[in-house]
């Protein structure tokens, strides 16, 4: 069964003819390239071919292409283990490296012998070693007759089996991934590396040009990139930090094109994007569009203001909070563009529309589909309230005031303390909470997370149902009116999780009256709360109805694979290694309105605010302004411009942050670092005419380390192609 159904997907895919596929939409798995995609590459512009991308047998780009940290990606451009990310990607690292006295985000960072490279513990890459289709192994044992619950125990219990035959006696690691909801398994063999060091940064002035203003915008003028070393044994394999480890030695790095690009060459994207959703159904994108989206945005937006307000009393309270604010800002501004680009789109209606002609065909040619459309709207309608509540506990838990995430960190001691004392893992799980209460404090300031807590406590309780409210609300009602300000101020002068004084004492003497203190502290009282009614209310009854509903997406999957076989079919985004391809052009986004394909550092000095300080949107470094008044772009110009981004038609979401984007002879010419606003819809509706990843030209790249910081030496580590 499960050979025939593979047979079924890969003979779906060969039938499509190159005419018929759009080079601009989809991710792929480099493992399928030869069979899927190879012919339609080379038709619109790639001189080389799959297996120059993907290998087992040699050295090929899939080598040079690593998961940066947790959700990155980046790429190696020198047989020396240098690297390249975006900055956004290596802000934490840099921001975990700054202080008032070296701040390295507003001054930038660079490091000028290798001595000058600074370690940063917790920083991984991770390189793919192999990809291998599961599927058969996987699904083995699996039948019709199993329910969703028995079905993913028997997954899982094979995927587990597969994992450890294929890294036993390595020091590989594996993961399993599905596709297309089930219906397909492939794992990834992996490398990780842990010395990973910041080699160099530009000013955010550079790196981050246009803040907030422009972040998913269009023209952007942003040098978005980072540089970090991997560092590996006298082996070449990974280690933990020492001193005695020396620069990692890639089996590829991309060779660099100094030769520009042109409108309507080639472009081809190589890196990890994190999740799409195209084949959800209506009633699935009217809740993303009509309810999830317009309240995390007002969410964020209250959560925005607070901090934003609060940043700029203080350079203190502005490092601190330099990354988490970037973090929260960046999706709240693309679920605003997603929701206006589904909207522009049409995107429920075209979605209903094709519905429907679902259910004509299956109800001439496959019976057995003909109610799926209507099992999953009704699922959908079962599911509303509780997915609502779970988006409004992420948000409130995970980004909202950080004493709530942080008492959670007690959670397991405090449940958990006389079976830990009885197993000897006592003192373990304590000083990992030492460890924990340290990195927490680092970047915390309590009258900003007290805003945050009064606001956002409040706009929860009036957004979710009742039905969901946790016990400690009748204590706000009761004692306190209803007034969650009062509530805020008995909430931190009465616990002793707010400040590191306090907590470090706490855990000093950890013991059983120590279990009986957190539990009747009010932070971690109303943290319990939420959890509580979460697990009880929440999670067990929205886990299970999803799980139905991934059995009918697996379902409807293969159903529109079979019905709409002139379809062109990739499966979703789900963190795994993928290749997109399409050329380098501009676009026509909206009525009377044309984009030209790049953006040149003319636009910098335009943007330019001479009023703003080091650390507003559009400040200017003063080297920078010198090196344009006298064009001095050394070999990085094109036509006399110094080119500093470009747009291409690759399909992109985030995870491809960072990734290579390389020209038809595979040399890199840029680094991904965003979508135009228009585009952030293309996760779950993706239009050719609208969508437009990013790029920040590798040229500019160059011209900044070599020209701006002086740091030709890096330069010079690389492959550069002049002709």
């Amino acid at each position: 069964m499960t050979k025939k159904l593979n047979a079924v997907l890969l003979g779906l895919f060969l039938f499509l003819s190159p005419l018929m596929l759009r080079a601009d939409e989809g991710m792929w798995l480099p493992l399928l390239l030869k069979q899927l995609n190879e012919k339609d590459m080379q038709a619109i512009g790639f001189n080389l071919t799959a297996e120059d991308l993907y290998s087992i047998n040699k050295s090929s780009m899939k080598d040079a292409v690593v998961r940066f940290g947790g959700g990155c990606t980046g790429e190696m451009v020198s047989s020396t283990g240098l690297l390249l990310t975006n900055h956004h990607c290596g802000y934490g690292s840099i921001q975990s490296h700054s202080s008032v006295e070296n701040d390295y985000l507003t001054d930038g960072f660079w490091a000028m012998n290798r001595t000058e490279e600074l370690p940063t513990p917790g920083l991984t890459v991770t390189f793919i070693v192999r990809i291998e289709d599961v599927t058969t192994q996987v699904l083995s044992g699996i039948d019709g007759n199993m329910d969703e619950q028995q079905r993913e125990a028997a997954v899982l219990a094979n995927a587990k089996k597969v994992r450890d035959a294929a890294v036993e006696g390595t020091h590989f690691d594996a993961v399993v991934k599905d596709f297309f909801y089930g219906n397909n398994y492939y794992m990834f063999i992996t490398e990780t590396f842990k010395d990973v060091r910041l080699v160099g940064a530009p000013p955010s002035s550079i790196g981050k040009f246009g803040g907030d203003t422009d972040n998913w915008m269009w023209p952007r003028h942003t040098g978005d990139f980072s540089v970090f070393r991997i560092y590996a044994d006298k082996n070449n394999q990974p280690a933990d930090y020492s001193e005695d480890n020396i620069p990692y030695v890639p089996k590829y790095h991309f060779p660099i094109s100094l030769k520009g690009v042109s409108e309507n060459d080639f472009a081809l994207i190589y890196g990890f994007p994190g999740r799409t959703q195209q084949y959800l159904p209506a009633s699935s994108v009217d809740y993303v569009q009509n309810v999830a989206n317009p309240a995390k945005i007002k969410m964020r937006e209250t959560s925005l203001a607070i901090m934003d307000s609060e940043m700029k009393k203080s350079d203190e309270v502005r490092i601190k909070y330099a990354s988490r604010y970037a973090s929260i800002s960046n999706y709240y501004k693309k679920w605003i563009g997603e929701n206006t680009g589904l909207v522009r789109l049409d995107a429920i209606e075209k979605k209903k529309a094709f519905e429907k002609e679902f259910k004509a065909r299956a109800n001439t040619k496959k019976p057995e589909y003909v109610n799926l459309i209507a099992q999953m709207d009704k699922l959908n309608a079962e599911v509303e309230k509780y997915a609502f509540a779970r988006e409004y506990f992420i948000e409130l838990v995970y980004y909202g005031p950080q004493v709530i995430n942080y008492a959670a960190e007690y959670r397991n001691v405090v449940a958990n303390f006389e079976k830990l004392e009885e197993e000897g893992k006592l003192e373990e799980t304590v000083e990992k909470l030492k460890t924990a209460t340290r990195a927490h404090f680092r970047n915390y300031h309590q009258p900003l997370d007290k805003k945050l807590f009064a606001s956002l406590l409040e706009m929860y309780f009036e957004k979710v149902d009742t039905m969901f409210y946790p016990e400690v609300y009748e204590l706000i009602k009761g004692k306190y009116k209803g007034d969650f300000e009062a509530y805020t101020e008995y909430v931190f002068g009465k616990s002793q999780l707010g400040t590191q004084e306090q907590a470090e004492a706490l855990l000093s003497d950890f013991s059983a009256s120590t279990v009986k203190k957190l539990q009747k502290d009010p932070a971690f009282q109303l943290m319990q709360s939420l959890f509580d009614v979460y697990l009880e209310k929440i999670y067990y009854t929205y886990g299970g109805i999803n799980a139905q509903m991934e059995g009918l997406m697996k379902t409807y999957v293969k159903a529109r694979m079979e019905l709409f076989p002139d379809k062109k079919y990739w499966p979703d985004a789900n963190s795994t290694l993928r290749v997109g391809y399409g050329k380098v052009t501009g676009s026509a986004p909206r009525d009377g309105m044309m984009y030209r394909h790049y953006s040149t550092i003319e636009g910098i000095i335009q943007k330019h605010n001479p009023e703003h300080n080091p650390q507003e949107e559009f400040y200017v470094h003063q080297k920078l302004i010198d090196l344009y008044e006298k064009k001095n772009y050394g070999d990085y110009a094109q036509n006399g411009e110094l080119w500093v981004c470009f747009t291409a038609s690759n399909h992109t979401t985030g995870g491809n942050s960072g990734s290579p984007v390389i020209n038809g002879d595979g040399q890199l010419i840029g680094i991904n670092f965003d979508r135009s606003w228009e585009s952030t819809m293309s996760d779950i509706y993706y239009d050719a005419s609208r969508c437009r990843n990013i790029i920040v030209d590798i040229r500019y790249v160059l011209f900044v380390i070599d020209k701006f910081a002086g740091a030709s030496h890096l330069v010079e580590e690389m492959t550069l192609v002049k002709e």
